[in-house]
């Protein structure tokens, strides 16, 4: 038994039978899972760039994303020439990150511009208040708004007096506006505005109500952010020491490591690392991430 198990002849294929019974009997999921990481992904990625308002080209688009991920993959592996099986680990490596890494991006500057705005939304409010509270109506404010600031907030203000210009009602647009910025600040300012609208209320006393519910979030979360500081530091040096002390070891003794690459054991021994690292960064990431 033993000398089957140390026989390459053997291993491989019957690793390679393994590999197909798995891949067919769980055809539909990894297809789901391929398209949503490349096609899909490319979606996503045109998506938050509409967005953001910048003018878009999926043909672009999908070009940059494709040189980001095959592009970077085909040049790790042929730096990795001779050594095949290294090359083609760490160029498929690559490849699958980096087309991964266009979404990445783009989420976290969605992410950081909607920040952005609900912190401006604090001086917006107050310059509405006092605008409803001087006679004038929720449109006109939203105008002052766009005249005195800039940045995230006057862009999209923009576009809600925009639409009401080619006939949207503001409820409609107010609506557009909290279904496209998913924070529950904004939502909290289109449920009020619509619902006023309707029944009648001081809005000017909501608008300060608003401002103090935002600004006591914001100190909340400036709290946790500030008390889960390490524990994110602590959780990308972890993540992060196994690849830098393999990087280490190929460039001081190429010899010692070079069974990672080279045999099948080796193989698995990589792969496994990749998957626990994976599964450590997503449970870190998870404790650390307190939401208000």
């Amino acid at each position: 038994m033993s000398s089957l198990l140390s026989n390459s002849y053997f291993l491989i294929p019957v690793f390679g039978l393994c590999v197909f019974i798995f891949s067919y009997l769980m055809s539909d999921k990894i297809l789901g899972f391929l398209y949503k990481r490349s096609l899909g992904s490319r979606k996503e990625v045109i998506e938050i760039m509409d967005k953001m308002m910048i003018t878009t080209d999926k043909k672009r688009t999908t070009l940059a994303m494709l040189l980001i991920s095959f592009g970077l993959g085909v040049i790790v592996f042929l730096l990795c020439w001779p050594n095949i099986y290294a090359g083609i680990f760490f160029g498929c490596g690559i490849t699958i990150f980096g087309w991964s890494v266009p979404k990445i991006v783009m989420v976290y500057l969605w992410e950081k511009r909607c920040s952005r705005l609900v912190d401006q939304m604090v001086d917006g409010l107050t310059i509405m208040g006092n605008g409803i509270k001087s006679g004038l109506g929720v449109a006109q404010t939203l105008d002052r708004v766009v005249d005195n600031m800039g940045g995230p907030i006057a862009q999209e203000f923009q576009l809600i007096l925009n639409k009401m210009q080619l006939g949207m009602t503001l409820e409609d647009a107010l609506t557009e506006f909290g279904e496209r910025v998913k924070r529950q600040d904004v939502q909290m300012l289109v449920t009020a505005i619509n619902i006023l609208k309707e029944t009648g209320g001081n809005l000017g006393e909501t608008f300060e109500t608003i401002v103090s519910t935002i600004r006591d979030r914001q100190k909340i979360e400036k709290k946790i952010e500030a008390m889960t500081a390490q524990g994110i530091m602590q959780g990308i040096i972890m993540t992060c020491i196994p690849f830098v002390l393999l990087g280490v070891f190929m460039i001081i003794d190429p010899g010692y490591v070079k069974p990672l690459f080279s045999s099948f054991i080796g193989w698995i021994a990589l792969a496994m690392v990749v998957i626990l690292q994976i599964i450590g960064g997503v449970m870190i990431k998870k404790i650390i991430t307190i939401k208000v």
